[in-house]
């Protein structure tokens, strides 16, 4: 469904990506782990199309320079040139870090500004569907959402998203901050998201542990090159993973 090759991205002389390339097929989980400052959002605004939008307002602004290459398919097509906006309406959407959610406005509100895409049909069977997934949101609907928990955020953030009628969803860290029960909570929605609504999924996080359940392959960021990839088992299974991003020293 997706896949980008050779991808590299420079912010001024940093390289923030270096050669990368994943793919992910239909109605699969793939996750990205790596440190802070691997290249996780970098990788994630690629993919979404937001990095055009920021090289353009840098060189309004006589910023830092960002230069790209690489390639992006998507369904066959190469989409490397595509505006954001138009990689949404093929179904790419990003779920932001830190959520990003419309602070003046209520859940309801925010849930509705997602589903400008839709039709009226589908954004009434996605909100829904959203409500039966966070019933939280449900009880919330006209509770302003800066006033939300960080977790109630969170699940607004990807509410919002699904009401973009996703293809494939980026969800870029949305553990972040958040307590180890609603950690879980979220990634039982997840895999839930990714059997009901046949989307494939892309999640990037710092900690493999909560995530690798879930996923049905995964890559490996160190310095914003892709060091290791493989199946879950496989990686679950590699020493120098399970001691990096688990925790778990082999005796």
């Amino acid at each position: 469904m997706l896949e980008a090759k050779g991808l590299m991205v420079f912010y001024e002389n940093m390289l923030a990506l270096n050669n990368v390339s994943i793919k992910c097929a239909d109605n699969q989980i793939v996750g990205i782990f790596g440190a802070n400052s691997a290249g996780k959002s970098t990788l994630m605004y690629t993919l979404a199309g937001i990095i055009l939008d920021m090289q353009k307002k840098e060189a309004m602004a006589g910023g830092e320079r960002i230069t790209m290459m690489g390639e992006i398919r998507y369904q066959g097509e190469e989409i490397s040139h595509l505006k954001p906006s138009l990689r949404a309406r093929k179904g790419i959407i990003l779920c932001p870090e830190r959520r990003r959610i419309f602070k003046e406005s209520s859940v309801i509100e925010n849930l509705r500004i997602g589903g400008y895409l839709a039709s009226a049909p589908q954004a009434k069977k996605t909100l829904a569907y959203v409500f039966e997934l966070f019933p939280t949101l449900k009880h919330l609907q006209k509770r302003i959402g800066g006033f939300l928990s960080g977790g109630e955020q969170q699940m607004l953030a990807i509410g919002r998203a699904l009401m973009a009628q996703p293809k494939i969803l980026l969800l870029d860290e949305p553990l972040l901050g958040l307590s180890p029960l609603m950690q879980s909570n979220l990634i039982h929605a997840t895999r839930e998201i990714c059997n009901k609504m046949q989307i494939a999924i892309i999640v990037t996080e710092q900690y493999a542990r909560p995530v690798m359940p879930i996923v049905d392959y995964a890559f490996i960021l160190e310095n914003g090159s892709a060091v290791l990839e493989g199946t879950r088992q496989e990686l679950m299974d590699n020493p120098d993973v399970r001691s990096a991003y688990f925790g778990i020293e082999e005796s």
